[in-house]
């Protein structure tokens, strides 16, 4: 089982805590938070993770290194100063020749209290190129962006004023991904967004869908930050149910 990571960005939002340090080196009870993220992969038994870095990328490889503090394997790929988007990363990530045939995509400021291995056995059993997790949001976690049919995504898609009446979900920052999907849909060398390629693959019928039944949390707002602290101290419970 294979975990990307993207981790390249600026953390913008988050400064002036991001001028030194990217989001997945900001201390949380005295530990990165990446070691929060390698914890909970290894805990559901992915074995091998590949990192995608940029903005301060040294702190994050010296921190992790090889990956064996977590019996993980961990690979780097490196965007340099020249970000390519989420989208951009993953193709990097398939032109550098380290994405398994199937893997999973996690965001790099995202905490999920779930077990990886349940999606990933539910993807290996779908016929659909790629998989994205939703939650039942009514716009309570975030902007609701997802329509489920109880089997695929029919439609996902940011940002709209005018939603359909059943976009009643959000993205919940877990997907999953046939490697050919990323060959024949992400251009090499070109700037892009993950979310345009769920969006297209949505509209295709191709997306299939996972409903959970936990909370996400995030560090990519000082509110996310505060919550995440706050589930880690236990006063905040995870589970939400339907």
């Amino acid at each position: 089982m294979q975990c990307v990571i993207l981790a390249g960005g600026l953390g913008t939002r988050m400064r002036p805590m991001t001028e030194n340090i990217p989001k997945s080196m900001i201390a949380i009870k005295g530990h990165p938070f990446l070691k929060y993220q390698l914890d909970g992969l290894s805990r559901s038994g992915v074995s091998n993770v590949v990192l995608c870095v940029g903005y301060k990328a040294e702190l994050i490889r010296n921190y992790a290194q090889n990956g064996q503090s977590w019996g993980l394997k961990i690979t780097y790929v490196n965007e340099g100063d020249t970000l390519r988007g989420t989208a951009g990363a993953i193709r990097l990530a398939f032109d550098q020749k380290v994405l398994e045939e199937k893997f999973l995509v996690l965001y790099g400021d995202s905490f999920l209290p779930i077990n990886f291995a349940e999606i990933w056995k539910t993807f290996l059993r779908r016929s659909e190129p790629a998989l994205m997790t939703i939650l039942k949001n009514k716009e309570k976690w975030d902007n609701s962006n997802a329509c489920f049919d109880g089997h695929k995504v029919t439609l996902y898609k940011k940002g709209l004023k005018d939603k359909p009446d059943d976009m009643l979900y959000v993205d919940y920052g877990l997907s999953a991904f046939q490697r050919s999907v990323i060959e024949q849909e992400i251009a090499s060398g070109v700037r892009g967004d993950l979310a345009q390629l769920l969006e297209e693959l949505s509209v295709q019928g191709r997306l299939a869908g996972l409903e959970v039944h936990s909370r996400f949390f995030e560090i990519g707002s000082p509110g996310g930050l505060k919550d995440f602290e706050a589930f880690l101290d236990g006063k905040v419970n995870a589970e939400i149910g339907d």
